[in-house]
């Protein structure tokens, strides 16, 4: 008898293998027309910061004098003063009198203050020391007068009126000292625009220079661009938004160090330092005002625009000689 066949043993069929996928090539980023970041990128971003705090310098120096000026101009104003050539005491005194009340009866004067010999003392301690006795010396009597600027007296006939009732009497109103503050401040102003104006000079050589050295840099992709009818405009557009960048990182990194400068200065006699806060001195005179520093600001944004500018005609400039 024959065995009976073997069934066959059922074989497990495998899934086909899905094929692996082939990698994509890698597709290297666009190279920019303008370089980010050269060498000559992070030196002229340094260049535009020391041109940027120069001018915000400049301008706070200006608005600081300009304010310190009008508010020197405006207390000496208020104040007008009246000398009594020193003579018999007795008689200086009874023409003190005289003129304190004449100043009194005069509208527009609203007080009349006869300064004491501790208050003149002080008043010629800068010149001739402290703790001198001046007794001995021939010091004129001065009255102090306060005047009302809304309705201001008539100086001139007051003048007259001491002049007549006390031939030794004289009547100061400080126009020598206000004309000398307003043509210091006016002095100032001018020097502060030209310094303004060379500043800007020599922001402006720079990015020409710079425009100039990243076009031959990349003269070869700027021709190419150029011949196969790429825009002039569009290649300078390139060279403008690069620049941009570079003109505003100068110009924050520049414009806000001076202002940081000028807070460390108006700082520094509330801290106990250089000044007593009562009695400020030269430091607390670089107070450049809200004005000063919205004038810092706008610098930031002209150097950064101008930056702009000047690059993007520096380029168009640049493109014509290419033929």
């Amino acid at each position: 008898m024959t065995e009976p066949p073997t069934p066959p043993i059922p074989v497990a069929e495998t899934p086909p293998t899905k094929a692996k996928a082939a990698p994509k090539p890698k597709v290297p980023p666009p190279t920019p027309i303008v370089p980010r970041a050269t060498v000559a990128g992070r030196a002229l971003v340094a260049v535009v910061a020391i041109m940027t705090f120069l001018a915000a310098i400049t301008v706070g120096a200006v608005m600081a004098v300009r304010s310190t000026a009008e508010v020197w101009r405006a207390d000496v104003t208020r104040e007008v003063t009246i000398q009594i050539r020193a003579g018999d005491k007795a008689v200086t005194d009874a023409q003190v009198k005289t003129a304190v009340d004449l100043a009194r009866q005069t509208p527009g004067i609203t007080e009349a203050h006869v300064l004491t010999e501790p208050e003149t003392g002080r008043l010629l301690e800068p010149w001739l020391g402290s703790g001198l006795d001046y007794s001995d010396l021939p010091v004129p009597r001065i009255v102090v007068l306060r005047l009302d600027t809304s309705s201001p007296p008539d100086l001139a006939r007051l003048r007259r009126t001491l002049t007549d009732r006390i031939p030794t009497a004289a009547l100061d109103d400080h126009r020598t000292w206000s004309r000398r503050l307003g043509a210091m401040a006016e002095g100032v102003m001018f020097t502060g625009f030209g310094l303004l104006a060379l500043v800007g000079a020599a922001t402006v050589l720079s990015v020409v220079f710079a425009t100039r050295a990243a076009v031959a840099t990349n003269r070869a992709v700027v021709e190419v661009l150029h011949f196969v009818g790429a825009r002039d405009g569009f290649i300078a557009a390139q060279f403008q938004r690069h620049f941009l960048k570079v003109g505003t990182q100068g110009g924050l990194l520049g414009g806000l160090s001076a202002a940081a400068l000028f807070g460390g200065l108006m700082s520094l006699p509330r801290l106990g330092i250089g000044a007593d806060p009562e009695s400020p001195g030269i430091l607390s005179w670089f107070d450049p005002g809200w004005l000063g520093f919205a004038g810092m600001a706008v610098v930031v944004v002209l150097i950064a625009l101008v930056t702009a500018l000047t690059s993007r005609v520096t380029v168009y400039r640049t493109l014509r000689t290419i033929t």
